[in-house]
């Protein structure tokens, strides 16, 4: 087992007012060699955006975006026609292949939206731009792994061009769950949004972050009430 710490403090930061950025990733003004990326994982973004504010329409291509909403509104308009809102406990994803544009704003004028961007560079370019968005039932994780990203139209939750899964978990204190790796050659990277984790001989607090590599399964331990992201990606 192979593994790699990324405390919350160690993140690049960015401060624009209406816009506050943790790249957990080497993104925009934070340039860090060693914090390029973690396997097909580009881009971690922990943003804050203010009431009333939001990134204009710009492009992508051959990105596989994930939009994950923690608090508040975010609006969304992009190239293919769509166009709406979503909030906590619903996940977005935009393969952005041959090309798309998109814009993200606060769906408030007043109160603050939080929410992770996540970037994974696909496993196949130039395919079709795809849109998806995707309701979840915060019951179906509490002490036990709900997925909700995978490579397969079949599965639980939606899907992206990459052999990449996405867990959440909500354990208690002193609940613990296991994850078994499903793919060949992959790693996991493990987010910890809210409380205390124990994995990998290592204790997590709060954006906190362990890579860990060479392994078919690790366990999670809350040692305070946890809330969990885990991302389990190609390392090639």
């Amino acid at each position: 087992m192979r593994t790699i710490i990324h405390k919350a403090d160690s993140r690049g930061y960015a401060d624009h007012g209406w816009l506050k950025s943790y790249h957990t990733f080497s993104f925009a003004g934070y340039n860090n060699p060693s914090r390029m990326h973690f396997g097909a994982l580009r881009v971690l973004n922990d943003d804050f955006v203010a009431g009333g504010n939001g990134f204009g329409r710009h492009p992508h291509s051959n990105m596989e975006i994930i939009s994950i909403p923690l608090e508040g509104t975010l609006a969304h308009s992009d190239s293919m026609g769509n166009e709406g809102t979503i909030q906590p406990n619903e996940i977005q994803v935009m393969s952005a292949g041959t090309g798309v544009a998109h814009s993200e704003f606060n769906g408030s004028e007043v109160d603050p939206v939080k929410f992770l961007q996540i970037w994974l560079f696909p496993n196949k370019e130039n395919v079709r731009p795809r849109y998806d968005q995707i309701q979840i039932n915060p019951a179906d994780r509490k002490n036990k792994l709900q997925q909700v990203i995978s490579p397969n139209p079949e599965d639980e939750g939606t899907w992206i061009h990459q052999d990449a899964w996405f867990h959440l978990v909500d354990l208690d204190v002193d609940k613990e769950v296991e994850y078994t790796l499903k793919g060949e050659g992959t790693g996991v990277y493990i987010f910890l949004l809210e409380g205390q984790l124990e994995v990998a001989d290592e204790t997590l607090s709060r954006r906190d972050a362990i890579g860990i590599t060479d392994i078919s399964s690790v366990n999670l331990k809350a040692s305070q009430n946890a809330s969990v992201l885990i991302m389990e990606v190609p390392m090639v």
